[in-house]
């Protein structure tokens, strides 16, 4: 048992033990808890003690009495070490939900998205970009995750069916995934599918509603097509301190990318106080502010005059609720209604991200992100035991290699790969490199099943091709999709800098200079592309 002894003045009157309203089994001393709560006196004057009678029989008036109790100091310590002395609450992660928007028809993705939805493209050798947002969730501590989807979901549904349940893959203990798929429902109203990312939510509201009984008091809205590590809970924090109905993450961005973002202004107390979605021209220029007070140097802030969103919000539960159904019941996009018009009448603050992050919201920023991560040392990397990034447990075999040259690459497991060459590349899950293959700077996500050896010679004795990249190919500046059937003696390169190109006829589209092989495609033999 901890002990304190108590010393009381001499001139303090001890209590009757026998007689008044006190019982004689227990005395307590002192009725109320006076003074700061921040102070080492926090419980005033008067200090409750529970004294037995036996204890009670040897008080003397006028003399010093100590007592067996508890630590007082200790339990001080502690309580104001707890966030039941700070000004602002800690941000539980208990009470804040995600929802992340599967986005809409990634034509801007597209050959990649034909045939699945952005979050659902695979990225990294073995991930896909919705297990970045989902992963960066869990790390965050927050179990209570929706993900609304629309176009081509098949494969971003079965993804998330094996990777994040309850049963055989993350285990969420109270939290929960659950997939809002755009249906139809009563009413006009009901028949339009999702119009934008606000409207997507507001078809859903009543789920929200039902989520505040729930304890969920912060809503975030992510995006699924990002690249980057964020504890949300710092997010949430900052959100919390600054009293904001709405916070936005934001980055610094520089001259040439501006015009594809939502831009903002901000006073000195960080709170938004004019926002542009993807401005042009003039209205570009005039969205120019000096990012020094966002702590960069008179240098980074001339190369990075502009303050950019990322696309990621937090709002107060009730705040989100009433935009969406009582003030702008007909807008339909966060970047470019809701937020600029709530600027106006609500607090509304930006948080700035100082980490890796990356839009892949384009072919050319796919690809310049994917082989980004082969760099050495990388702006971005997946290992990190702290916060790792989870994806669907394929339990495939470690990959085979046999004299092989690689360089700066990503070789993911499962793979095969004889008397190669890789370089600046990644090469995906269940990956076949025949010899004498060269590849370079190139993004191969790989294969969703294997063909046996007695397969693979079958298909080659009736001159088909099968799942990989045949011998003595020569791949460089390349996208090569899922299953793709790559034959023997093919150069992929480019040579004559065709920037944009259409043949899906033959297998292949050109995207910003970058050849895109199709997804279960079969280049012949002997092709030049």
């Amino acid at each position: 048992m901890d002990s304190c002894c108590a010393a009381i003045k001499a001139k303090v009157n001890p209590v009757e033990i026998n007689g008044g309203s006190i019982r004689r089994e227990k005395v307590l001393l002192g009725e109320r808890v006076r003074g700061s709560l921040k102070s080492k006196n926090a419980f005033g004057a008067r200090t409750c003690i529970i004294l037995n009678r036996k204890r009670s029989r040897n008080c003397n008036p006028g003399v010093a009495f100590s007592v067996l109790t508890r630590d007082i100091n200790k339990e001080m310590a502690a309580l104001e070490s707890s966030s039941f002395f700070d000004e602002n609450p800690k941000a539980d992660p208990g009470t804040v939900a995600s929802i992340i928007l599967g986005g809409g028809a990634g034509t801007r993705l597209f050959p990649l998205t034909n045939r699945r939805a952005k979050p659902a493209v695979p990225i990294g050798g073995c991930y896909r970009l919705i297990d970045v947002p989902m992963s960066n969730c869990i790390n965050s501590g927050i179990r209570k995750i929706f993900i609304m989807t629309q176009f081509n979901s098949f494969s971003l549904n079965r993804h998330l069916a094996r990777t994040y349940n309850f049963g055989n893959g993350v285990n969420f203990g109270d939290g929960f995934v659950e997939v809002l798929a755009a249906t139809q429902t009563p009413g006009e109203a009901g028949k339009k599918w999702f119009q934008g990312t606000a409207d997507a939510v507001r078809q859903f509201i009543w789920v929200f509603e039902a989520a505040k009984t729930k304890n969920v008091e912060h809503i975030l809205i992510l995006s699924g097509d990002h690249l980057y590590r964020m504890d949300y809970m710092d997010f949430v924090q900052k959100h919390i301190d600054t009293n904001a109905d709405i916070t936005v993450s934001c980055v610094p961005m520089d001259n040439s990318r501006a015009s594809d973002y939502g831009l903002m202004k901000i006073d000195e107390t960080g709170r938004i106080v004019q926002f542009a979605e993807k401005p042009k021209g003039s209205a570009l220029q005039s969205m120019q502010v000096d990012t020094s007070i966002l702590g960069l140097t008179p240098q980074e802030a001339a190369s990075f005059p502009y303050i950019a969103s990322m696309g990621v919000y937090v709002f107060r539960t009730d705040v989100l609720l009433k935009l969406l159904r009582f003030s702008y019941p007909s807008c339909n996009d966060f970047g470019s209604e809701i937020i600029p018009s709530a600027v106006k009448d609500h607090n509304v603050q930006a948080y700035l991200f100082s980490d890796y992050w990356e839009d892949i919201g384009t072919i050319k920023s796919f690809f310049d992100a994917n082989l980004a991560l082969t760099k050495q040392p990388s702006k971005f990397d997946f290992n990190d035991p702290k916060t790792p990034f989870y994806t669907s447990p394929r339990f495939l075999p470690p990959t085979k290699v046999e004299k092989c040259r690689i360089v700066d690459a990503i070789i993911s497991h499962g793979c095969f790969l004889r008397e190669c060459s890789v370089e600046h590349s990644i090469v995906g899950v269940r990956s076949r490199l025949d010899y004498g293959v060269e590849l370079k700077d190139t993004m191969m996500m790989g294969a969703d099943y294997y063909q046996t050896e007695s397969e693979i010679a079958s298909l080659l004795a009736q001159g088909k091709v099968p799942i990989g990249v045949g011998h003595n190919s020569k791949i460089s500046n390349c996208i090569i999709d899922k299953n793709a059937k790559i034959g023997k003696d093919v150069i992929i390169a480019n040579k004559d800098g065709v920037v944009e190109a259409e043949r899906a006829d033959e297998g292949f589209y050109i995207r910003s200079g970058i050849t895109v092989i199709l997804k279960n495609s079969t280049i012949k033999d002997g092709t030049i592309i």
